[in-house]
């Protein structure tokens, strides 16, 4: 299946719930999470996040781009987060932060720079709902798409058919229509996109674009 993840990093913040409202068929909704520390950037905080909340139905991905996450797990709960995706360079023990959000009754995911290995990960998959595999430098919005990690989506790929899992592929950074294609055809699934969707005219024109470029290019072989 294909998942398109509007990013509100890139919406109007004067006017983000009328925004939010221009992505109906979205099949999430994604909100940045920078603290100034793990990236050099601040962006939305749980306030915002659960303004987002209370103008959509939407699931609620949040992506923390901050240091501690464990931390933040149930101020973000409580804001509305329906899958928390933190970051496997933030966290000493990544499975038992993932096991703490499973017993907070949310999704969890985990989030990996363009320069991080994903080879040291694939063992505890069995544990996360979602691998996002960063695309740019996490903190800042607009940046060049970097084809170079597709490579991990690759491995990833083979490796979650073969341990017949079925922890989903995300990719955040650069999408558009010029890059999704080849993104899903590494076997990507779910596609963070903020300028190629709020920058549009019609953002849910956008969205519906950008699913049927992805779904054209899914390899054959996926379920």
């Amino acid at each position: 299946m294909i998942y398109i993840a509007p990013s509100i990093l890139a919406a109007d913040y004067a006017a983000l719930g009328a925004d939010v409202e221009k992505v109906p068929t979205a099949d999430l909704i994604h909100v940045d999470i920078m603290d100034g520390h793990f990236v050099p950037n601040l962006s939305f905080g749980p306030d915002v996040t659960k303004a987002v909340n209370r103008v959509t139905d939407q699931f609620l991905d949040i992506h923390m781009m901050i240091e501690e996450p464990e931390r933040w797990f149930e101020t973000y709960i409580d804001a509305g987060g329906d899958r928390l995706v933190f970051h496997i360079e933030a966290t000493n023990d990544h499975i038992n932060a993932a096991k703490k959000l499973h017993d907070l009754g949310v999704e969890a995911g985990f989030a990996i720079k363009p320069g991080t290995p994903i080879e040291p990960y694939l063992d505890d998959l069995e544990h996360f709902e979602e691998v996002m595999i960063m695309s740019v430098e996490p903190g800042f919005g607009g940046q060049k798409f970097m084809p170079e990690v597709l490579n991990k989506v690759v491995t990833l790929r083979e490796h979650i058919a073969n341990a017949g899992l079925s922890t989903i592929i995300g990719i955040d950074g650069g999408i558009g229509e010029s890059t999704i294609k080849q993104a899903a055809e590494a076997g990507v699934e779910s596609f963070v996109a903020g300028s190629a969707v709020f920058g549009a005219h019609d953002p849910a024109e956008a969205v519906e674009k950008l699913r049927g470029l992805a779904t054209e290019a899914r390899p054959a072989d996926a379920v």
